[in-house]
């Protein structure tokens, strides 16, 4: 039996595995491939030069593929790729890159985007990322490994949300949140070390601490953020578990472009 279902519109030049099941009025274009045992909902149209793996569930009404929400854009063949086991909602929207950019947006593997999300042109979601109900994230925006963005939140262009922190729900972020960070609030706030999230994922109470104590540094002590730059390169070599995530929390803020939350 075809797992197409018959008023489903697939495009000459399409790319589906013969595996992957499309429900009924949904359109995919012909640019489209698209990798074994992914499902696509009723009413979804995948377009554009899109890619998507293994094993994705891609709900009812979602737009995948689309053109840039960017006055810039002039047809040029952006692309967007998805990788395997995602599982993005119902009316979610994902658009393709922009030349002005990498000409690339991107989703990892396993993550989790429910209803209504929005992922602008250009943006770069890790792996394991979840995505709440109504968050909608501008363009050029990176969200990293492991990262939560609560529903109804609002993230500007070109902001980096670091890997294992949390944006709380209907929290407007203008700046980077680094690495293992709870920001919320409207503007965000930092609010601590995302500690219960680091213990479910296994991190060990010595590199917890650590990033406890370079939070402190950053966010508590009164140093300028220099100064406190100065004392995060000191914490990262004090030998231990607690070098590695004071590291990536030390060099996320060092290359910050647009400033991190304070």
């Amino acid at each position: 039996m075809s797992k197409i279902h018959p008023t489903a519109i697939i495009e000459p030049g399409a790319q589906l595995d013969a595996s992957v099941e499309v429900g009924p009025y949904a359109i995919v274009g012909a640019h489209v491939v698209i990798g074994a045992r992914t499902t696509i909902g009723s009413h979804s149209v995948i377009e554009g030069h899109t890619t998507i793996g293994e094993d994705n569930r891609i709900g009812h009404y979602a737009s995948v593929g689309g053109r840039p929400q960017d006055m810039k854009y002039k047809d040029e063949p952006t692309r967007l790729e998805i990788g395997n086991r995602n599982t993005i909602r119902e009316f979610t929207t994902i658009h393709t890159g922009t030349v002005q950019d990498a000409s690339l947006t991107s989703v990892g593997d396993d993550c989790w985007i429910m209803a209504y999300v929005h992922v602008g042109h250009d943006c770069r979601l890790g792996s394991n990322v979840i995505m709440s109900s109504n968050a909608q994230l501008a363009g050029h925006v990176t969200v990293g490994d492991h990262a939560i963005v609560g529903g109804m939140s609002g993230v500007h262009q070109f902001v980096r949300i670091g890997a294992h922190s949390m944006l709380g729900g209907a929290s407007a972020l203008v700046q980077d949140v680094p690495p293992f960070v709870i920001a919320a609030g409207n503007k965000a706030e930092p609010h601590g070390i995302n500690v219960e999230g680091l213990r479910r994922r296994g991190f060990s109470a010595e590199a917890i601490s650590a990033l406890r104590a370079a939070y402190r540094v950053v966010y508590k002590s009164g140093l300028s953020l220099e100064e406190a730059k100065a004392q995060l390169r000191e914490l990262s070599t004090a030998g231990g578990d607690g070098d590695a995530p004071v590291t990536a929390f030390s060099d996320f803020i060092a290359t910050s472009q647009r400033g991190i939350i304070r």
